[in-house]
């Protein structure tokens, strides 16, 4: 960029990734410090001063969890994050469900950390539906219902799609479940805080959440478990000291912890505002994208979708090379758990893009800094990156 006199301007990197991570806020780091240092003891309720001290940080923040959900604070269990919060889920109850085959189903738009969990647990005991979604993403309350089973135990969903963004319509799907007697547990690792989930107006029974996409600090989150009607039972994965009620043993991270409880209470008070911000900001890059690239798709719902999450395809360019052309754009080529991997992803697979679109898909997540300025200059950068690797002959008919 030439500034005043002709001189050249490097602009501060653009920051546009916020599925994948966000900075931890202030107000978070604030609640947290006095937990390295200070309160710093193994939290034990029965314990010397110190230590109840850190009890009593811990028992706050999953209450704060809780209130958000309408749960009871006995129902929050705390983790390492939604990966591990996920594997315990559906390990945790398959193994609990006692002798027999067991039935679960998903869809083909779940989060690497449900569908490999599940492969590794596909066996003699263990049967494994993978639903097919249409090409918005979306898996049909109706397909749920025709493939429940005698022998099904569970479905599992992820509620906002990270790579495209679309909502699953959880509340039709509970509905069936519960009807059916089936355990509904849902993947709800961007959607958390940020729109409004209830185990009983939704009939989920599971929910796995994480600390670093609400602005709160990474190696932390939290699984809801129900305990009645019906009550789910877990198997620990981690045997050790019957901590968190004997459900994930390990000395629990009383700094992490409470920055979750915090970035969670932060998150539901801006979420009306931020909600509506977020959506305008999205909704101009999307419009001034397709107006200004040929041959792009916007995937995923236009309106049932993540706030800040925008998803384009755009045919004939590679992703990487997109990326390259826009070093102070923090972008990612659809999921950053599935980078690295040659071809589509088995998201893009899922919703049939063809070969020649996959290849060009870029994801935009804008978040809580990101200011309409950064937006502006974010989408002149990427039309013309994409005007200078894409010649108006190599698109195709």
């Amino acid at each position: 960029m030439i500034g005043p006199e002709g001189r050249t301007v490097t602009r501060q990197p653009i920051y546009l990734d916020h599925h994948a991570s966000t900075p931890v806020d202030p107000f978070v780091l604030e609640a947290m410090l006095p937990y390295f240092c200070e309160t710093f003891a193994n939290p034990q309720p029965l314990g010397h001063a110190f230590a109840r001290q850190a009890h009593h940080a811990i028992e706050k923040a999953r209450r704060q969890i809780a209130a958000i959900l309408g749960a009871h604070p006995e129902e929050i269990v705390f983790t390492s994050g939604a990966t591990e919060s996920i594997n315990l889920a559906l390990q945790g109850a398959l193994r609990r469900f006692g002798a027999g085959r067991v039935h679960i189903i998903t869809s083909a738009v779940e989060h690497a950390a449900t569908l490999r969990c599940l492969d590794a647990l596909r066996g003699d005991l263990v049967d494994v539906t993978v639903l097919g979604v249409d090409d918005a993403g979306r898996v049909a309350p109706e397909a749920i219902a025709s493939a429940i089973r005698p022998d099904t135990r569970m479905v599992s969903l992820i509620h906002g799609n990270n790579e495209i963004g679309t909502l699953t319509p959880i509340a039709p799907i509970g509905a069936i479940t519960r009807q059916r007697g089936v355990l509904l547990h849902i993947d709800a690792t961007q959607t958390f805080c940020r729109i409004p989930l209830h185990p009983d107006t939704d009939c989920f029974d599971l929910l796995s959440l994480s600390g670093h996409k609400i602005y709160g600090p990474k190696g932390v989150g939290a699984l809801y478990v129900r305990r009645r009607n019906p009550r789910v039972a877990l198997e620990p994965m981690v045997y050790g000291g019957e901590h968190e009620r004997g459900r994930r043993s390990g000395t629990l991270n009383v700094p992490g912890i409470v920055g979750l409880g915090a970035a969670a209470t932060l998150a539901v008070e801006k979420a009306p505002e931020e909600r509506q911000r977020l959506r305008g900001l999205r909704e101009r890059m999307a419009e001034a994208l397709l107006a200004g690239v040929p041959a792009l798709r916007i995937l995923g719902d236009r309106t049932q979708r993540l706030d800040g999450h925008l998803s384009v395809a755009i045919q004939g360019i590679q992703a990487g090379a997109l990326m390259a052309a826009v070093p102070n754009l923090a972008i990612s080529a659809g999921a950053t758990c599935a980078a690295g991997k040659p071809g589509p992803s088995h998201v893009l697979q899922a919703i049939g893009l063809e070969p020649e679109w996959a290849t060009g898909t870029i994801r935009v997540g804008i978040g809580r800094g990101n200011t309409q300025a950064e937006i502006d200059h974010a989408t002149t950068d990427l039309i013309q990156a994409i005007a200078s690797l894409r010649p108006a002959h190599t698109l195709l008919g």
